[in-house]
């Protein structure tokens, strides 16, 4: 290839770099300036992520070759070329299969290339991804330039940059890829988790779940860590009109100070270090739906003040632009912290408290909801039979009564972690994998209270009216020497009566006080 000839073709290239155009037509251009260059059945680029190699565009392959992705390890061809600097062209009689065999178009069968060779890309001297070209013809690359190839490679990764900077190809595909999430996730609502549970606390809840989601109200959820509160604020959007629209979640606790504000309400180009594009918050991106603060007590107090203008106008201004945008989004924020201490200490704005708890929500925490823990346990034992593929997973007996005995600080999460963990340990005990596995006690590892023996010394149970008592007194009589021995059997500790007796804990509570043991 004559200087003139390259030139010819560069010059359109460097003259796109430029220009206004999509990420797919500055790409075409660029591959069909390729196979100008280097006459071929086939070129590609390809993006390297992690170790996997993701076609962006191709050209002369079959349509699917755009779904598909290679792994680095399982295509030594292609390792190969990642591994070279420069372009490499492989030898015609080269026994490493080629990744591309049977998907070159426009020819029958699926017959394989004799001829290829390729070239990495760098940006910045970070290795950015491939050129690839092909064919079937095994003389087809004989009296290739490789140093035209090499400097036809670097205006390639110009345009990959160009591309990258002047459309912010980086930062749109995220928000594509969110926004294509959320209208995913809406329509699949009806396959979202759900609450499980049976007992009087957690039927409570649903109730409650069900009826403030109907309306529009700012609903603030309170509960311990794990007891599933993002699960509540989920449904409560299921339950709601915008069901169809989207449901965005923000941890506030998972974000540096710098960049809360930014991700809450977005920010223009330049507004900061890093700002190289414009880019939407969480509001504008659940315009119409739902907004999930999760743990809303861990925002600063510069950007309570903000949220709480949202709150009261729906007017939010992204980071370093005057521009006003309308937002109609609504709000469920969620903290394991009393936010009512949290104002007294001056951590958190009174003003933005009464905002949010228009309807607080309490989830009660699992040692709470009795033997909700079987039901639960039994939906993480099916995750987990799936995952390892086994006919049956279930508990033992023993696993059932210690699962019950437990007081879980961790709560829901607790759970779900111990049951993965506990099917493994059981499964690591059988020298080849069983159809049906069974999780016993001593799996689950949790620690073991021996109920004490009732002595001679413990009041009897009534078994007859005594004279002169209503039945009133008889029950409360009952009742007082019937929790009097738990506790003694518990050492006092009052939510393993409650687990004993099936009983909530708080009801518990009320009736020992109006018995008088409290």
């Amino acid at each position: 290839m004559t200087a003139s000839a390259l030139l010819q073709t560069l010059i359109p290239l460097v003259a796109d770099l430029s220009r206004d155009l999509s990420n797919e037509e500055r790409y075409r251009r660029l591959l069909a300036a390729l196979r100008e260059l280097f006459p071929c059945d086939a070129v590609a680029l390809l993006r390297l992520a992690e170790d996997v190699l993701v076609p962006v565009a191709v050209e002369g392959l079959s349509a699917d070759t755009l779904g598909r992705r290679f792994r680095v390890t399982e295509h030594p061809r292609l390792q190969a070329l990642l591994e070279n600097r420069g372009p490499l062209r492989f030898a015609a009689d080269c026994g490493l299969p080629d990744p591309y065999d049977g998907l070159v178009e426009g020819h029958r069968g699926h017959l394989e290339v004799h001829d290829c060779f390729g070239c990495p890309l760098y940006l910045d001297d970070q290795l950015w991804g491939l050129l690839t070209l092909d064919a079937l013809d095994p003389a087809s690359f004989g009296q290739v330039d490789l140093g035209a190839l090499g400097a036809f490679a670097s205006l390639a990764a110009a345009t990959v940059k160009a591309s990258e900077r002047i459309n912010g190809l980086t930062r749109r595909i995220a928000d594509e890829h969110q926004l294509m999430e959320v209208y995913k996730q809406a329509a699949n609502r009806s396959r979202a988790r759900e609450l499980i549970g049976q007992s009087a606390v957690h039927k409570k809840l649903l109730n409650e779940v069900k009826l403030v989601g109907d309306s529009q109200l700012t609903v603030l959820i309170t509960g311990e860590t794990g007891v599933g509160k993002d699960l509540v604020a989920e449904t409560i959007h299921a339950e709601s009109p915008r069901a169809a629209r989207p449901f965005i979640s923000l941890n506030c606790a998972a974000l540096p100070d710098t960049l809360v504000e930014s991700e809450l309400f977005g920010h223009v180009r330049g507004a900061f270090s890093g700002a190289v594009n414009e880019r939407s918050g969480k509001f504008e991106l659940a315009d119409g739906g739902t907004l999930f603060l999760d743990e809303v007590g861990e925002l600063p107090l510069a950007v309570q003040a903000k949220l709480l203008r949202v709150l009261q106008s729906g007017q939010l201004q992204r980071v370093g632009s005057d521009r006003e945008h309308h937002v109609d989004v609504r709000v469920i924020a969620a903290t394991n912290r009393d936010l009512a201490d949290e104002v007294r200490a001056g951590r958190f704005r009174a003003d933005l408290y009464h905002r949010l708890s228009v309807y607080p929500l309490p989830v009660p925490p699992l040692r709470e909801r009795g033997r909700d823990v079987l039901l639960l346990a039994g939906y993480f034992l099916e995750e987990n039979r799936a995952r390892m593929g086994l006919r049956s997973l279930r508990l033992g007996a023993d696993a059932q009564r210690s699962l019950l005995a437990y007081d879980w600080p961790g709560n829901v999460r607790e759970l779900e972690h111990l049951i993965g963990r506990a099917a493994l340990k059981a499964l690591s005990q059988h020298a080849e994998r069983p159809r049906i596995l069974t999780i016993e006690a001593d799996a689950l590892d949790l620690p073991v209270s021996t109920p004490l023996e009732v002595g001679h010394e413990d009041v009897p149970l009534p078994t007859e009216l005594p004279a002169g008592q209503d039945l009133r007194q008889a029950i409360d009589i009952f009742q007082r020497r019937l929790i009097e021995q738990a506790l003694a059997r518990h050492q006092g500790k009052w939510a393993d009566v409650a687990r004993e007796l099936n009983v909530d804990r708080a009801n518990l509570s009320r009736l020992a006080k109006r018995l008088g043991l409290r």
